[in-house]
């Protein structure tokens, strides 16, 4: 079955299902803050933008109580998840006192974490913030990265998934 719409007439709970069929990488993006507070959030709103120079992107919503702290630090992480680590976006998806309790991660530029056994970390300057809708969109200069060979987490149609080797 196939559905149409047009105009304004776009609810939003459609549009998100029709927006999740594109399947994407899971990520947890990290900062600090000025007190030294540890922030860890998950996104599927990354992006590579420029190979020269290296630049990404990722979003957040505007109503989210951590963005200020990104503003703020001029620095993010992302730590690209694989497989095995479906535990930790669910984790860092949730409220908590703390998110990083039994994450093993080290401090990487500027103090910001770095979660081990990712697929991917890229250590980021933020170059821009700026507002696009009910997100603010954070393109950050690659200063640094890791990564090794193994299966990226994906999200597809409201699930977890793995890519397939055809």
């Amino acid at each position: 079955m196939s559905i149409e719409v047009s105009g304004d007439q776009f609810d939003s709970r459609e549009l998100r299902n029709v927006l999740g069929s594109f399947g994407t990488g899971v990520t947890v993006v990290t900062t600090v803050g000025a007190s030294g507070e540890r922030i860890g959030l998950t996104a599927n709103s990354f992006s590579s933008v420029s190979l020269d120079p290296p630049i990404v992107l990722w979003s957040l919503g505007k109503q989210s109580r951590n963005l200020a702290v990104f503003h703020e630090s001029g620095r993010f992480v992302i730590n690209v998840l694989g497989v095995d680590q479906m535990h930790l976006s669910n984790q860092f998806a949730k409220p908590a006192e703390d998110r990083f309790a039994g994450v093993d991660h080290k401090l990487g530029l500027g103090g910001l974490p770095v979660i081990h056994g990712c697929a991917a970390n890229i250590e980021c300057e933020t170059i821009s913030a700026q507002e696009v809708g009910d997100h603010i969109l954070f393109l950050g200069k690659i200063v640094r990265y890791t990564h090794m060979k193994k299966d990226s987490l994906l999200f597809c149609n409201g699930a977890y998934a793995r890519a397939i080797e055809v």
